[in-house]
């Protein structure tokens, strides 16, 4: 079942614990990055275990607007991108396909590349804090790019060859991690990126660049040194499983009080989550093929946790992992580092009688960005509390399934408003639900 609709609605009727098995996929925050690097080939590229989601079908929609060839493979979940033709495209195309998708901004390096010209129109993605997209712009200015603002967007140009550069963020940005590389790998000589993101798609898209031919040394500091090429060429990967997805049905378990065995979860990417879960009170079971989550009984502890980048504990565990802590026993602390406004979903799980306390103030010992600046990022949440059914408004990716969480662990119904938007990065959710016994529907036809 495809859910396109962003104004789709949901009936949850809830307290049913999940129960069952379901297989998680490639990673969102890999693949479409991974499509995107097959531009810079000069042979077709066969890209594995995609997972069906909006952001890959943006994406695809993109590379073939710009002359890649992209065709199902040999098995499931496997695309062929041949570059071999790339071409400019119309501006309204390339704005209609983006919708409200980011990752036109990493077409830039690869298109000035291959073409010497770019176009990157208004960019949007989920509202949970201020993510700029000047540097991005910036560092492309420091490669030798250069960027005329238009009422359309950004019109990019190379007069000449780009040329490496030594580049230091202010923030281990993933996003700006993967503009950097996917620039680098074909700039003449050396670029040298200093507090580099070093998160596991990071080195996984830095995995599908050297099959292509490229020169990338990562160091323990954070420092990435690339080794720009002539030319590059296809490649042939399996995209790493996604963490944030398993972690997600990993918190549906432990919030319904199931047992949910995720085929594809990986233990080496998800350790920090592991050891979070397991304070908390979570059971879990690694085997070679997948890791079990479940509820072992008794109470669930409250803890004090900060999110961070890599290796710490990601920001898109923190809310699925909330909707579980409102069950736990005495006060959970709550430091959100990364994104300012990630807390906001929280208003939503009070009104379903959780509660939540939001605070300017840093609670926890991180540095963190947000402490002087009046940002509500910190959280205490008080438990246990029994959730009730309410009417949901779907605010973005992580909040949208934190909120379907709470909805399948509250007494009574639900109605879950934008579920669409949860297609950005959980491939067949409705199936997965209905493969775990939950009690859900569209008005009008019943799915479990």
């Amino acid at each position: 079942m495809t859910v396109n609709d962003v104004d789709d609605v949901l009936l949850v009727h809830g307290g049913t614990p999940l129960e069952g098995e379901i297989r998680v996929r490639g990673a969102k925050n890999l693949v479409p990055k991974a499509m995107v690097a097959a531009l810079l080939g000069s042979s077709p590229s066969r890209l594995r275990n995609v997972p069906d989601i909006r952001d890959v079908r943006v994406v695809r929609g993109l590379l073939q607007l710009h002359g890649v060839t992209v065709r199902p493979g040999d098995e499931p979940g496997e695309l062929v991108l041949d570059p071999t033709y790339v071409e400019s495209a119309n501006v309204a195309d390339i704005d209609a396909h983006a919708g409200s998708s980011r990752i036109p901004i990493l077409f830039c390096g690869p298109l000035l590349h291959r073409l010497g010209h770019a176009f990157i129109p208004g960019l949007g993605g989920c509202d949970i804090g201020g993510r700029p997209i000047d540097f991005h712009f910036d560092v492309l200015r420091q490669f030798g790019a250069t960027i005329e603002k238009r009422a359309d967007g950004q019109y990019l140009e190379a007069p000449q060859r780009l040329r490496g550069t030594k580049i230091r963020l202010p923030y281990p940005s993933v996003g700006a991690t993967e503009q950097v590389l996917l620039t680098a790998v074909l700039a003449e000589g050396v670029t040298e990126l200093s507090n580099a993101a070093v998160e596991p798609e990071i080195e996984d898209l830095i995995c599908v660049l050297q099959k292509m031919g490229a020169i990338i040394a990562m160091d323990t500091d954070r420092t990435i040194r690339i080794t720009g090429v002539d030319k590059l060429g296809g490649y042939t990967h399996r995209a790493l499983p996604d963490r944030l997805e398993a972690a997600s049905w990993a918190s549906a378990a432990l919030a319904t009080e199931g047992d949910i065995y995720v085929h594809g979860a990986q233990q080496r990417s998800m350790m920090t989550f592991l050891n979070t879960y397991r304070k908390v009170g979570g059971a879990f079971e690694i085997d070679d093929e997948g890791i079990r989550f479940w509820h072992p009984g008794g109470q669930l502890k409250s803890i004090a946790l900060e999110t961070d980048v890599h290796p710490g504990f990601q920001t898109d565990w923190q809310q699925p992992l909330v909707v579980a802590l409102t069950q736990a026993t005495g006060l959970s602390i709550i430091h959100e580092t990364v994104y300012e406004s990630r807390l906001g979903f929280t208003s939503a799980l009070n009104q379903m009688g959780a509660h939540i306390q939001l605070y300017r103030e840093c609670l926890g010992g991180s540095d963190c960005r947000f402490g002087q600046r009046n940002f509500l990022h910190s959280a205490v949440v008080s438990g246990p509390t029994k959730l009730q059914g309410a009417d949901l408004v779907i605010p973005d990716l992580r909040g949208g399934f934190s909120y379907l969480i709470a909805a399948l662990a509250a007494q009574g119904t639900s109605r879950v408003h934008g579920i669409g938007l949860i297609n950005r990065g959980y491939e067949n959710f409705m199936e997965k639900l209905s493969a775990l016994g939950a009690k859900v529907e569209l008005p009008g036809k019943a799915l479990g």
